[in-house]
Formats: C-alpha cells, sequence, structure tokens
C-alpha cells in the first residue's frame, strides 16, 4: 500500500512541477499531456497540452499532480506540503523561490522550534511549510 499527495493545477501543472525540479531537487518520472491519450478519448480542443497524469520524486515521496479546467481549479485550502530542510540555508533558499509571486501566510524566520518556520502559498497555489528543525 502505497500513500499518495495528489495536486490538481489551473492549467499550469507542467510549469509547476519544471519548477518545483529545478528549485527543489526534485525529479519528474512522468509528464503525460491529453495529446497523448487515445484517440478514444474526445480532447476538448485547446486543452491538447494539459497534463492528465504527472508524477515527481521528491524529498523521497512521490508527487502525483494533473491540470483540471480553469473553471473547477480552487487553489489548495487546508492541506500543506511539509518541507522539512537540512539547514538554514536551505530552508532561506527555498523560501525565497517559493514566495516570487505567492502569499505569505508566515513569514520565515526563528522560532523557539525551528531555527527557520514559515508557510505560504506558491504563485501556483500550493500551499507549503518549510522547516529546519533545531537539534534534538
Amino acid at each position: 500500500m502505497n500513500l499518495y499527495t495528489h495536486l490538481n493545477f489551473g492549467g499550469n501543472c507542467e510549469e509547476a512541477f519544471r519548477f518545483y525540479e529545478k528549485h527543489l531537487g526534485g525529479k519528474i518520472t512522468t509528464m503525460m499531456k491529453a495529446s497523448q491519450l487515445p484517440a478514444q478519448y474526445n480532447v476538448q480542443p485547446g486543452a491538447e497540452n494539459a497534463v492528465v497524469h504527472a508524477r515527481m520524486s521528491i524529498a523521497g515521496v512521490e508527487l502525483i499532480a494533473n491540470d483540471v479546467p480553469q473553471s473547477h481549479f480552487q487553489p489548495v485550502r487546508s492541506s500543506y506540503l511539509y518541507l522539512a530542510v537540512d539547514s538554514t540555508e536551505d530552508a532561506d533558499r527555498i523560501w525565497t523561490v517559493l514566495a516570487e509571486g505567492g502569499k505569505i501566510g508566515m513569514p520565515i524566520e526563528e522560532t523557539f522550534f525551528a531555527s527557520r518556520f514559515g508557510q505560504l502559498r506558491d504563485r501556483f497555489g500550493t500551499l507549503w511549510t518549510i522547516i529546519h528543525e533545531r537539534p534534538m
């Protein structure tokens, strides 16, 4: 049995995955577009580049995603991808790239439990918690 995180995007799934691959060290293993579906599937005109299935190995887990019609898309509302990093430098670097064009919920800063902790919504609508935990 496996448990995966599955994200929906409103037409920018490939852009988001390429961004995460570049800046978070992930590796895209699947990127299937509507144009690659068998002929019996009726792809709406203009939707040929929509991602129907994407998969990425990132930070020891598998992240699954696809595009949904923009009229159906809603940004993640109450679940965060919780990324624990190995250093304050990694936390600050990742925070900076994810925050660009996004919305900060809790600025990244030192807390009583972490040398860095913060929460944001990136420009793709994904909610992130970034943490570098204090050594115990």
